[in-house]
């Protein structure tokens, strides 16, 4: 069975980042998840709205979709979602492939430094806060693992391929 690996937090987290690197070490394709939200979405979140679940939902879907796609092309796949609730998730697990969640967890400090410092994204670092309190972090019983984000990138990747067993290439 294929696998694909939903690099998942709140915005700022660096779920891009490590789903490149996690990528690049597997070769594996990647998706940035922010590119499946629909033009509504987007321009919601740059007016400064948080998305509830009914605007979430077409986005969920086009990703599990995508997970789907390479799934029956027999590919394993890595992309980003925040995929903040536990609802999220099951919808995002309802392909034939073994979906596993890297959760980025950290300080939320941290994060809004992080987001603050972005430029050229269109969520606004005012939202951090809905998105922290939608969050749910993985429950026992989800496949997957949680990585703190006060650690390097190069390190994070490490773990994660160690903790979920994954063979990827040597960093150079």
């Amino acid at each position: 069975m294929t696998m694909c690996l939903v690099v998942m937090g709140v915005s700022g987290s660096g779920k891009t980042t490590v789903a490149e690197g996690l990528a690049s070490r597997l070769a594996w394709p990647v998706a940035e998840g922010d590119r499946f939200h629909p033009a509504a979405n987007i321009a919601k979140m740059e007016s400064g709205l948080p998305l509830d679940d009914e605007d979430r939902a077409p986005w969920l879907r086009s990703i599990r979709d995508w997970i789907g796609e390479r799934a029956a092309a027999g590919q394993n796949a890595v992309v980003t979602c925040s995929a903040l609730k536990r609802s999220y998730r099951d919808l995002l697990r309802g392909v034939d492939a073994s979906v596993r969640f890297v959760h980025l967890s950290g300080a939320g400090a941290v994060i809004a430094e992080r987001l603050g410092a972005r430029s050229g994204h269109f969520m606004p670092p005012r939202l951090l806060d809905s998105q922290f309190g939608d969050l749910e972090p993985l429950e026992s019983g989800e496949a997957g693992i949680t990585a703190d984000v006060g650690a390097e990138p190069e390190e994070i990747i490490a773990h994660v391929l160690e903790r979920l067993g994954l063979q990827g290439r040597a960093a150079t």
